[in-house]
């Protein structure tokens, strides 16, 4: 018998009219047998407390970072609370300036027995806010970080820097030109109907703080487009061929963040636009290299 007799397995080959041996049969399908695909055959369930620990533990850690934000907020706003009367004076200064220049009058009034007390201490929260942001964007930027390449993560401080410094420059923006255009044009409305201005203090700090945080949020556009683009979502190309529906997007946007009149709007949409055009520059200074894009990509599929 040769090598060219033999079978596949090696055995010689059964003799003419002998039965073949019979098959061993299949095991008994019980349940037990771990799946054919995916996993091997030794690897073991994954237990419902692991999936679900990812979860778990990004919820905690949000809780944390809310935490620490709420107290570093409630610091602050102890701190402005000292000085609530300096602030009020401030906020309340672009008012009597406007009626100034106008050679009118205002007068702020209050109707309640508590609203001088409860209107100090909304003008020290909301001061709080400005002066606890800095503590609230580094924890934003920690929560953000493990999803970031290790340069990125090196990137804390300037994003700190720059986070705040938009949202106080929205905020001083909104107080140094925007009230002070606003607040004129709503007087020369009183004036040309003849009749003197008596204002809630409670309402002019409403009117005041939607429009105070409104622009501090606003003014973090170039921050959200940095995030965007480095994530992929975006890029300056479509920035620039989607500026259409940006610059509608924009004016939208601007009358659902200020209050219902005709010149709010304006005053929040014309910084937007610029804003927006400082934008593209930040996506195309921080868009995705050639060798960073195949990295995100992955390797090809064949």
């Amino acid at each position: 018998m040769t090598s060219d007799d033999l079978t596949p397995s090696g055995s010689p080959p059964p003799e003419p009219g002998a039965q073949p041996p019979a098959a061993n049969p299949p095991p008994p399908i019980t349940g037990a047998q771990p799946p054919l695909i995916g996993s091997p055959a030794n690897a073991p369930a994954p237990a419902t407390d692991d999936l679900r620990m990812p979860l778990i533990e990004h919820l905690k850690e949000l809780r944390g970072r809310l935490i620490r934000s709420v107290i570093a907020i409630g610091v602050g706003f102890m701190l402005a609370y000292f000085a609530a009367d300096w602030l009020f004076a401030a906020l309340t200064w672009p008012l009597r300036a406007a009626a100034h220049g106008r050679n009118g009058n205002v007068l702020l009034i209050g109707t309640g027995v508590g609203e001088a007390f409860f209107t100090k201490i909304k003008v020290a929260l909301i001061a709080g806010l400005f002066l606890a942001s800095p503590a609230v964007f580094y924890e934003i930027w920690k929560f953000i970080a493990p999803g970031l390449y290790d340069t990125e993560r090196r990137m804390a401080k300037p994003f700190v820097f720059f986070a705040t410094l938009f949202f106080i420059a929205g905020g001083y923006f909104c107080w140094a030109v925007v009230f002070k255009i606003g607040y004129a044009f709503f007087l020369s409305q009183y004036a040309s109907i003849g009749v003197t201005p008596t204002i809630r203090i409670s309402e002019y700090l409403a009117f005041s703080a939607k429009l105070l945080i409104a622009f501090a949020i606003t003014f973090e556009m170039p921050i959200f487009a940095f995030f965007l683009t480095r994530l992929g979502l975006i890029d300056h190309h479509m920035m620039i061929r989607y500026v259409r529906y940006a610059v509608l997007a924009i004016f939208i946007l601007a009358v659902a963040l200020t209050p219902p009149d005709m010149v709010s709007p304006f005053l929040l949409a014309i910084p937007l636009l610029l804003l927006y055009g400082l934008s593209v520059g930040v996506s195309y200074f921080f868009r995705a290299r050639p060798a960073e894009a195949a990295a995100i990509a992955g390797p090809p599929t064949l």
